[in-house]
């Protein structure tokens, strides 16, 4: 398929270049892939973060029951990068999200004002948990947590059986609001190397709730408990939406080569996130098999501005039915106005964030998106 514009040669011309995948976020990664069915898993090393493990099953529980319907769900685990990168300086005044390195969708609601400063603490006996700074644009409620303990150093602590890092320390976390417990999509890590005892969180809405009429204010019961204490902290989070600036473009491109159609559905842009609602089918198929179902999980889509800038890829959750591979993909937007976007569906040798090498690009399909101009 002819190509109206050079993108290739844009892009790396002005193309920057990605934060590198951290250890952290390969352990989220090996987490949530075993945490998925048989039938749906990919190959992976042994996990070695048991973090969120409770949360994990209630999303490998819902793949289950949609499997008895005759859908298979698939999902990837949260990855960006920013919860094990370093912070810049601290700011003395302003948003401490400014500082952040590899989500340029956070860093920019810290720059721009985008971020709702809210007093909310809890404690028990010498811990005591602070929430000061929220963002929420409708796709990702994101908080960060400082924790102040007698015993917890540089982000480390004793949990009365060994010193273990705060994050690690952490069970049983659910994110609620009104009652209801958010199914998947939250995830944590830390906030920095210059902020060792700072969690920085993060829920991503599911497309369908946010439809739903998820309201501008809302406030979050976040619930968990910590290694070697006998207690369940509860913190009462405030969320305000304060992206006005929201983008919803229906573009249904459609692309096809000799083994698959892709196409995309939706895109919702805000100044922060960047979601996108892709389906994939196989040709020749009424149904698909194990095998097949890998090949189109083995297909990502890279996204580019019209600057050439990559968006960092977060999450990415899907269903199976029919021959057709159904997903909502989670991106960090880039700073600015963009004119459009570039998608460039590839092939995943590692998983969906790694740095893509030119021959991974499935050639001839990639998918231009029209903005809407302010």
């Amino acid at each position: 398929m002819s190509n109206p514009f050079n993108i290739d040669q844009e892009l790396r011309e002005q193309a920057k270049e990605r934060p590198v995948m951290s250890e952290i976020v390969r352990n989220r990664i090996d987490t949530t892939l075993e945490s998925l069915p048989e039938a749906t898993m990919l190959n992976s090393e042994q996990s070695r973060n048991p973090r969120l493990r409770r949360g994990l099953r209630r999303t490998a529980a819902a793949t289950i029951a949609a499997g008895v319907l005759g859908i298979t769900v698939f999902a990837s685990g949260f990855v960006s990068p920013v919860m094990a990168d370093s912070l810049r300086s601290i700011p003395l005044v302003g948003s401490l999200f400014s500082s952040i390195e590899a989500d340029m969708g956070l860093r920019t609601a810290g720059d721009e004002g985008l971020t709702k400063f809210v007093n909310s603490n809890v404690s028990f006996k010498d811990v005591k948990l602070e929430v000061k700074e929220t963002i929420y644009d409708g796709t990702r409620a994101a908080f960060l947590v400082h924790v102040t303990a007698p015993n917890l150093k540089n982000g480390e602590y004793d949990n009365g059986k060994d010193i273990v890092k705060l994050s690690d320390g952490m069970d049983n976390v659910f994110f609620n609001v009104n009652g209801t417990g958010q199914e998947g999509g939250l995830f944590y890590g830390p906030a920095g190397q210059t902020q060792p005892d700072t969690l920085l969180f993060e829920q991503v809405i599911p497309a369908n709730q946010a439809a739903a009429g998820l309201p501008d204010q809302f406030n979050a019961e976040v619930t968990f408990t910590l290694q070697g204490i006998d207690h369940e902290f509860k913190l009462n989070i405030p969320f305000t939406k304060t992206t006005e600036d929201i983008q919803h473009i229906e573009p249904n491109v459609i692309v096809s080569n000799d083994l698959i159609t892709a196409s995309v559905m939706e895109t919702q842009v805000t100044p922060i996130t960047t979601r996108l609602s892709t389906v994939i089918s196989l040709h020749g198929k009424s149904m698909l098999t194990a095998k097949d179902e890998e090949q189109l999980r083995n297909i990502g889509f890279a996204i580019y501005d019209d600057q050439g800038r990559q968006l960092t890829a977060l999450n990415a959750e899907g269903l199976y039915g029919g021959n057709q591979l159904k997903s909502e993909r989670i991106y960090a937007t880039t700073p600015g106005d963009s004119a459009y976007l570039v998608v460039k569906p590839f092939e995943i040798e590692d998983d969906f964030t790694e740095q893509i090498k030119d021959r991974q690009f499935i050639k001839g399909m990639d998918m231009k998106i029209e903005l809407n101009q302010p």
